[in-house]
């Protein structure tokens, strides 16, 4: 079986730029739909048996119909290709309440040939699976409510809920692979995050606020290929072992955590015993240029800010982030239009200001605020910040206090 594994399309995550003005989408849900369309476009010409998308169609569970158009005329063009394929439910896909629809549910309601929604965990065999030689393990996101509604459970310990939840669904998987025949290839496809997995900004996953799938699970010999989703970075937590437990990532750069991972998506060989894995590295993705300068002196800020950024030219058409850490009173010294037409050619330029916490002000021994008049604490205050033209904003400050004291000219 020659597989074709992607996920976390996010199709409509336009943090950034403008509008295309001929078809009237953001340009950069027009970055993701052109990595989608390279993924479509392969699995058409090279005639894979499966198309696996492991979830998170959208951004969030209402897309705007516009989005929904775009996913579904691509996906169509899967089905009128008679490829089949399989769509995993992620958590961006579905409802928080209980009987809702969820983002991708036209495709179970109308039936398109040879596509398939999996919205809740199941066992297909090979007659589910338009009688091709392959057996998948469907687990799509794990509601908690609804794993609560089912084991009438209390939210009182997440710990205690999530240790019932990760049971009933090592049972249910244990089952399905006793009842699987053992001679054709079994693939385990889930969004979730698998314990030793490593997020997109290297963080570790963690056992919290995500049930997270016992490695053991994943790792269990008798199944052949794990295509997984929900975790943006791409890795084989079993790499170099059987089977293969691939998160593909997701299709293009979300944001700047992802700045520097490539993407890709996967063929995969599966055979009973043995599979191989091929990663496609989607090389038109969006560049994010993430950068960061400290200021520690006052002379030639702006020249010093130019330099910390790439070359115009390595800049074009990427989203460029310049973050700019320095002493509050370096402010005014920031030009930022200046900054911002040295990156002109950039798709979108941020520029992250971070002036320092200042620490605060001491007094000398033996004196308290409530001892010091305002003017003496506004003293203070000059002092420590080393604010410039300290003395004539003293003298405001004296002007301002004496017109407020009854006595002074106040009605």
């Amino acid at each position: 079986m020659r597989i074709l594994h992607f996920a976390d399309a996010h199709i409509d995550m336009a943090n950034y730029g403008k509008h295309d003005p001929e078809t009237g989408l953001p340009l950069r849900v027009l970055d993701f739909l052109k990595s989608l369309d390279t993924i479509i476009d392969t699995a058409i010409s090279e005639n894979v048996d499966m198309v696996i998308f492991a979830g998170d169609a959208y951004k969030d569970r209402s897309p705007a119909p516009t989005f929904q158009r775009e996913w579904e005329k691509r996906i169509v063009r899967l089905s009128q290709a008679s490829i089949p394929t399989l769509l995993l439910v992620g958590n961006h896909d579905l409802s928080p309440a209980m009987g809702r629809a969820h983002a991708i549910q036209e495709f179970d309601t109308l039936q398109i040939p040879f596509v398939r929604v999996l919205q809740k965990p199941e066992f297909l065999m090979s007659k589910d699976l338009w009688d091709l030689p392959v057996q998948v393990i469907a687990m799509p996101w794990v509601s908690r409510s609804g794993f609560m509604a089912a084991l009438a459970a209390s939210a009182a310990d997440t710990s205690e809920l999530f240790s019932k939840i990760e049971s009933r669904i090592s049972e249910l998987v244990e089952d399905w692979i006793n009842e699987a025949d053992k001679s054709l290839p079994l693939i385990l496809t889930a969004h979730a995050s698998v314990e030793g997995a490593m997020f997109g900004a290297e963080r570790m996953v963690m056992l919290g606020s995500d049930l997270v799938l016992p490695i053991s699970l994943v790792k269990d010999q008798r199944l052949d290929y794990v295509a997984m989703g929900h975790i943006h970075k791409w890795q084989d937590v079993n790499r170099g072992q059987h089977p293969p437990v691939i998160y593909p990532g997701s299709i293009e750069r979300i944001d700047f955590g992802e700045a520097h991972d490539d993407k890709f998506f996967v063929i995969a060989e599966v055979t009973r015993g043995y599979s191989t894995v091929e990663w496609r590295k989607l090389s038109e993705t969006r560049r994010f240029i993430d950068q960061w300068v400290v200021l520690e002196s006052n002379e030639n800020v702006t020249e010093k800010l130019k330099a910390a950024l790439p070359s115009t030219q390595s800049m074009k058409n990427a989203i460029v982030r310049l973050t700019v850490e320095y002493p509050r009173e370096m402010d005014i010294l920031i030009d930022e239009s200046a900054l911002r037409q040295y990156a002109e050619d950039a798709f979108e330029f941020y520029l992250a200001k971070k002036p320092k916490v200042e620490a605060r002000v001491r007094l000398p021994e033996g004196q308290t605020i409530g001892s010091l008049s305002p003017l003496e604490l506004l003293d203070q205050y000059w002092r420590a910040t080393k604010t410039g033209e300290s003395e004539y904003l003293q003298q405001l400050a004296q002007e301002i206090i004496s017109d407020q004291i009854p006595g002074n000219g106040n009605p």
